[in-house]
């Protein structure tokens, strides 16, 4: 399928009339074709007025044509085969084998919430029958149902151009709500987004939906992407991306007459915390598993295990030196993007030359376009006093903190911010100790793990991707899993309401 390069608003391909930008090949530099516009103003509005137009048509869609519509998206991105997978390869330098299960992850989110819809339990129909005999005042009868946010605007992650994008978990989740949504598409892979924007739109069509329910625009800068969140008629943000990003959003949304919801994925390490018997018993395995969760995808995963807490002793140095061997062989990789690279290097060049950071390993070098895993280690002392060794470095960056004993390591995890994923490492020796802390790991992170590191994410309905500040804007949400929905959704209640009067739903409760 040909990538033409234009906005997609109501059905129809336009040509953006703001600035023109092309795709890179991250894996050789070079530019891509065909150049992509910007939307204007005027086209930003027009978008957000035929969403909201949209609006009360496809919020009250009914259950099975709105599952039937998702499912029809999933079965257009099959079909465009390997023209996406090849697109998406030059465009993020990501290999064939990640894409295809970034694919298979798409279509199958769509379709677990294709399901959700179906079975209708998100909308949380609840009957509260009148008592007029009850004393001292009769009882109303009270019905209650969650119902639509209103148009969505969704912005794609530069890391997952398909699961985390145009048609990622965002807008699955906001058209299962009944939302319209606009994607603002991530200026790194246009040309997959296109493909993807397509099937969409397409999808759109033939399900017999108003031609406002998707939009898709694109952007060099951050233009489009602010105004969308300014304008009245977006009721709820998804974002994946920066901290600085995500804040950005969150200031313009506040500052609204009427604020809405950011729901923002900013910025997690992921600690990983070494319990002694774990390491006593296993610790070159343990190392050898972390190096590979560190390299793996070249560090871009959001769910990257970037810290280690562990209590000095010998089980940590043969960790180290087991992880550090490890490292030491890593080959250098692309990252998506030149900027990326750069701001990884910045990153590790900045613990390099930290008087209190050791660096234990590096990868091996590459080419002007790749990076090597770097590996790094400081006291507690250190890492409670400088709260910069907290900052992510997205990328196959790791730190070990040395803790001199349980309760320093306590007194080190006390000082972490919001995290997406805490990971423990136990032996059946440590498990009194762990259960000890879970009630405060449990207020730092969204996903505990055992024996395991975060990266991967299962796409079903007990997941949590999400977690306190800077995690996410708003820790009591996920953006992975059917529970992701309820972002989407507010309850309203109705009172004494004659059933000609009720909605379709609480009619025959």
């Amino acid at each position: 399928m040909k990538v033409s390069g234009d906005l997609l608003i109501g059905g129809a391909a336009l040509r953006g009339g703001a600035a023109s930008f092309s795709a890179t090949n991250p894996a050789i530099g070079s530019t891509m074709e065909p150049s992509f516009a910007g939307a204007t103003k005027n086209q930003v509005e027009q978008a957000t007025a035929i969403a909201w137009d949209a609006f009360p048509i496809y919020r009250e869609t009914p259950l099975e044509k709105r599952a039937l519509f998702l499912e029809a998206i999933a079965e257009n991105i099959l079909e465009l085969g390997d023209d996406l997978i090849l697109r998406a390869m030059d465009e993020t330098g990501l290999p064939r084998g990640r894409l295809e299960g970034e694919r298979a992850r798409t279509v199958g989110q769509l379709c677990l919430f294709a399901k959700e819809v179906r079975e209708g339990a998100f909308q949380e129909l609840r009957l509260d029958p009148a008592d007029p005999d009850r004393k001292p005042a009769p009882k109303p009868d009270l019905r209650l149902r969650n119902v639509a946010l209103g148009p969505v605007a969704v912005f794609g992650a530069s890391n997952f151009p398909l699961a985390f994008s145009v048609a990622g978990g965002d807008t699955a989740s906001a058209l299962a709500a009944g939302c319209p949504v606009i994607v603002k598409a991530h200026s790194a892979h246009p040309g997959t987004s296109a493909l993807v924007g397509s099937a969409v739109q397409q999808a759109v069509a033939a399900s017999g939906l108003p031609a406002g329910t998707f939009a898709l625009l694109f952007d060099a800068g951050f233009e489009v992407g602010q105004m969308l969140v300014a304008d009245h008629r977006i009721r709820a943000v998804g974002f994946t991306g920066s901290r600085r990003g995500g804040t950005a959003l969150m200031n313009i949304a506040s500052e609204r007459k009427q604020p809405i919801p950011v729901y923002a994925e900013m910025s997690s390490i992921n600690p990983v915390i070494l319990f002694p018997n774990a390491l006593r018993n296993n610790a070159e395995a343990i190392g050898k598993s972390f190096a590979s969760s560190l390299t793996l995808g070249a560090g871009q995963f959001c769910t990257n295990p970037g810290l280690i807490i562990a209590i000095d002793g010998p089980g940590l140095d043969a960790f180290i030196n087991a992880a550090s061997a490890a490292l030491q062989e890593s080959p250098a990789q692309t990252m998506l993007t030149g900027g990326m690279c750069e701001a990884y290097r910045k990153g590790v060049a900045r613990l390099s030359a930290s008087l209190s950071v050791s660096q234990l390993a590096t990868g091996k070098q590459g080419t002007p376009q790749q990076a090597a895993a770097a590996l790094f280690e400081t006291s507690s002392a250190s890492f409670l006093s400088e709260p910069e060794l907290q900052e992510e470095i997205f990328g196959a960056a790791g730190l070990i903190v040395r803790c001199r004993d349980e309760a320093d390591l306590r007194q080190v995890v006390n000082s972490l911010e919001g995290q997406l994923t805490i990971a423990l490492h136990v032996h059946q020796d440590d498990l009194s100790n762990a259960a000890e802390m879970l009630s405060q790991l449990e207020l730092l992170a969204g996903r505990l793990l055992v024996n395991g590191f975060g990266t991967g994410v299962e796409v079903s309905p007990a997941m949590v991707h999400g977690g306190p500040y800077p995690a996410t804007s708003d820790g009591r949400s996920t953006s992975v899993g059917t529970l992701a929905i309820y972002r989407f959704l507010r309850p309203v209640s109705y009172q004494d309401f004659p059933p000609e009067l009720l909605p379709a739903p609480l009619q025959s409760r």
